[in-house]
């Protein structure tokens, strides 16, 4: 580091000082704090249920990672190419934005009370039926 960047007593510039608070408002930025390992594992599942959340552990951290707006906003992108794109691109999109939702809904299910359970089912309905109708057009 060059010598005009250093501080009187050698240090570098702003070393040892904390950091900025945000704005009131905001949240500082930087990767959010990983959940507790707690709230991913489901006590007493079965075999299966046991799979589907190791196996899904590694994605739904890395989508936690994402910013917070990433995740939703490539929802709609797939849900409009689903809609406006032509039929080849539309009907794999639409069925790509099923999965990603059939997947959410069965990771996130034993905690979902009955209202919230019915709204997924029939959200992946919608989409599917989206699909159906948009390739036999």
């Amino acid at each position: 580091m060059p010598a005009d960047r250093r501080g009187p007593a050698g240090h570098r510039a702003g070393a040892g000082r904390p950091a900025p608070a945000p704005a009131p408002g905001r949240r500082a930025r930087g990767p959010r704090p990983l959940p507790d390992r707690a709230a991913l594992f489901t006590p007493g599942a079965s075999p299966l249920r046991e799979q589907l959340e190791r196996r899904s552990a590694a994605p739904l951290l890395w989508l936690h990672q994402l910013p917070a707006w990433a995740p939703p906003l490539g929802m709609v992108a797939l849900m409009l190419a689903g809609l406006a794109a032509p039929v080849p691109v539309a009907v794999p999109a639409l069925g790509a934005l099923a999965a990603l939702l059939s997947w959410l809904a069965a990771v996130s299910w034993p905690r979902l009370p009955a209202q919230a359970r019915l709204l997924r089912v029939a959200a992946v309905a919608m989409i599917l039926a989206a699909a159906v109708a948009r390739a036999l057009r």
